[in-house]
């Protein structure tokens, strides 16, 4: 027994031995996980930080397009906003490029808009065009353009009515309350109707071209008493005349859009009226039943003209500036009327009267107004306009008794739109000086397509 003691100490020793290694080796396995799990963990929260940095950043993206979308809706309000205030014509607005034919986005949907998610954006988009927002149409030169490619066909039907009292003393006077000679009082009253179509089409986004076909139908009484007779009765000399009227061309372009709300819209207009109605040298004049000797004159036409008689040539330049609720309007114009040589007169049975060179008298033009809106598809308008008209010469010299004219008058206008393409617009007009006509109506439907 004695001899086997050693051999169990050297095989506790060993067991011992190997019980330690085996702990060691098992604590170094231990920590030798912890550390990789570890460093899986950090690996993990590094990656977690990196896609949450790329998810602010995208957010951050998402935040600056909603907000310039939000710019955009704004605008976009606050020119529909402005375009109720007044449609002259469709959807398209002022300028051929758009000329403002943008739909109306309700506030509900911009809010919607902004918590959507949409692609992000690369790059800027181009800006696009700025046009005017229209108004009811009271003038014959519209507030807005036909947007690019745009065509737009409009009816018109205008309704004029004028009448005038004129009394001639020729003779010599007694005492002031006695007049030996002649006294001739006529009173005149006259109708007009012009029926128009009217065809505009979008150039490019800032310029349009016009062409305007009319139809004239007049009809004008003479009321007076034969003179050198001592009648008591008074008789009506009755004119009519109906035809094709002075065909015009006209072509705009917009010069500023208004994008700063402290600028106004500006548009530039060049317009030519051609001879294609009756020229009013053409129609016969009765030398014989109302004139007697140089007394009264040439006496009265017998066809009334449906033409000016003469080419003219109009700039103008049309502003705008929008002012929520309303919009303020005007323009300024020239019409510059060319001279005619060796007009001759037709009077009756064929003759004629040789008159020499004829130049009527330029036009000075200007109006204002103000368009307001009244709800979603309807609009008021209120405007002035302002002529002033030269004299006449005849062979370089004034003609007696020509002078220069003033004009003006104050027109109403209502806009309803009937459709997104459509518009119904009726303007009335009340002559304020005595040359003015007394009354106009004017009906346009403008369609867009």
């Amino acid at each position: 027994m004695e001899i086997h003691r050693p051999s169990r100490a050297l095989l506790a020793l060993a067991c011992s031995t190997m019980a330690w290694t085996g702990v060691d080796a098992q604590t170094q396995g231990s920590a030798t996980q912890q550390r990789n799990a570890a460093a899986r963990r950090v690996e993990a929260l590094q990656k977690q930080v990196t896609e949450q940095g790329q998810q602010i950043e995208a957010l951050r993206r998402q935040a600056a397009e909603q907000e310039t979308r939000y710019r955009e809706l704004q605008e976009r309000l606050s020119s529909q906003e402005a375009k109720s205030a007044a449609p002259q014509r469709p959807a398209p607005l002022p300028a051929p490029g758009s000329k403002i034919a943008e739909e109306t986005v309700p506030a509900g949907a911009a809010e919607a808009a902004d918590t959507t998610q949409r692609p992000v954006r690369v790059g800027v988009a181009p800006a696009e065009e700025v046009q005017a927002p229209p108004v009811a149409q009271l003038f014959d030169e519209p507030s807005i353009l036909t947007p690019k490619g745009g065509f737009v066909l409009e009816p018109s039907l205008q309704y004029g009515y004028s009448s005038n009292n004129r009394v001639a003393l020729v003779g010599y006077t007694v005492i002031p309350a006695i007049l030996i000679g002649l006294i001739d009082v006529r009173e005149f009253k006259r109708n007009t109707f012009i029926g128009a179509l009217t065809g505009r089409w979008g150039a490019t986004n800032r310029m349009e071209f016009e062409l305007k076909l009319p139809y004239v139908a007049r009809s004008d009484s003479t009321i007076s008493r034969e003179i050198f007779t001592g009648s008591a009765t008074d008789n009506v000399f009755n004119t009519h005349g109906n035809g094709i009227g002075d065909v015009e061309a006209a072509m705009r372009y917009q010069i500023m859009d208004g994008r700063d709300n402290n600028k106004p819209y500006v548009v530039g207009g060049l317009r030519f009226k051609s001879r294609t109605g009756t020229d009013p040298f053409e129609v016969p004049v009765d030398c014989v039943t109302r004139c007697i000797g140089n007394t009264t004159g040439t006496g009265l036409p017998l066809e009334l003209p449906t033409g000016s008689g003469f080419y003219s040539l109009q700039p103008s330049l049309t502003f705008l500036l929008p002012s929520d609720p309303a919009v303020f309007f005007g323009g300024l114009s020239y019409t510059y009327n060319f001279g005619r040589n060796d007009v001759s007169q037709t009077v009756r049975d064929g003759a004629t009267q040789f008159l020499g060179d004829i130049k009527p008298g330029d036009v000075w033009g200007m109006n204002f107004g103000m368009g307001l809106a009244i709800n979603e598809r309807s609009s008021f308008s209120l405007g002035m306009e302002l002529y002033s008209v030269g004299p006449t010469k005849q062979n370089g010299q004034t003609v007696i008794g020509s002078v220069r004219t003033q004009l003006a008058s104050l027109l109403l206008g209502y806009s309803y739109r009937y459709s997104p393409k459509s518009v119904f617009n009726v303007s009335v007009g009340a002559g304020l000086t005595r040359d003015t006509p007394d009354l106009q109506l004017t009906v346009r439907f403008p369609m867009s397509f």
